[in-house]
């Protein structure tokens, strides 16, 4: 077997447990692992603003792959060492139709969130883990004019995310429009990273495009990575790696694609795959 010189873990069901805290069994491993000289990195959703950095603190984890591989960051810094991000022209159309729903949408842009106000109502009727719904009630930058915003500061878009709250018979309110929408739309790449959300970025971005940059950053070959997940968008970062792990709470899907199969993010799955697989003491 190669030698693993990179992890790279997501984050929400992977890393951290139901209540979207790092347990001391991961922790440790962490640390073992990044005291040996293996690059532990975050391969998240999220911007750099969403990173746990209080959490990550002491465990030696120095880079992240966020926004599904629009941007990588070395967290201490907060350096962006790659970004390839969606125009205003591009992301401003699909905004407009979105605005329409009856959903809640984020836009990250150079590491932040920021969400319409007129969305916050949505955010309130989520049916997801109260540590997910917090999260994402508390820390956006809530707008009163998105689009205008958008257009004013120029900026791209990393990642755009769409959640859905449930009707009384338990469907999700315009899931499937705007999925439809978004799917015909070929300049983006439209997938879910959990509890029935969509996400898209540019075409071309995934997490498996990040991990092959920043290895290559780090003069790694991707042969000598390993990557864990859990939902719909570490599909392509477990492709990519050298060594793929599913969690034991992932969707079949990802099950499916996996080298293997750990435990579950409430059974410390992770510390589980890195003690098998780094030959940790």
């Amino acid at each position: 077997m190669t030698d693993i010189r990179l992890v790279a873990l997501d984050l929400d069901g992977t890393l951290f447990n139901n209540q979207s805290k790092i347990s001391d069994k991961n922790r440790a491993a962490l640390q073992a692992a990044t005291g040996r000289g293996i690059h532990i990195v975050i391969s998240t959703g999220r911007p750099y603003s969403g990173l746990p950095l209080e959490q990550l603190a002491g465990t030696g984890i120095r880079y992240a792959i966020t926004t599904n591989g629009a941007a990588i960051y070395e967290i201490p810094t907060r350096t962006c060492i790659y970004e390839d991000a969606m125009e205003p022209s591009l992301a401003l159309p699909i905004i407009r139709y979105l605005l329409t729903k009856d959903i809640h949408m984020d836009a990250f842009i150079d590491g932040n969130a920021y969400s319409p106000l007129s969305c916050l109502p949505a955010a309130q009727k989520l049916n997801m883990p109260p540590s997910i719904k917090k999260y994402i009630l508390e820390t956006r930058t809530r707008l009163d004019d998105f689009t205008g915003y958008i257009e004013e500061s120029g900026r791209s878009i990393q990642k755009m995310t769409l959640n859905f709250y449930p009707d009384e018979s338990g469907t999700l309110v315009d899931r499937e429009n705007v999925k439809d929408y978004l799917m015909s739309i070929p300049d983006i790449e439209c997938v879910s990273g959990g509890y029935n959300n969509l996400e898209f970025t540019k075409r071309g971005i995934d997490k498996g495009i990040g991990l092959k940059k920043l290895a290559g950053y780090l003069g790694i070959s991707p042969d000598e990575t390993l990557a864990i997940g859990d939902s719909g968008n570490d599909a392509s970062i477990i492709q990519a790696a050298g060594i793929g792990i599913a969690m034991g709470n992932a969707t079949e899907d990802i099950k499916a694609i996996a080298d293997d199969i750990t435990l579950s993010n409430e059974e410390d799955g992770v510390a589980a795959a890195l003690y098998k697989y780094l030959n940790l003491p």
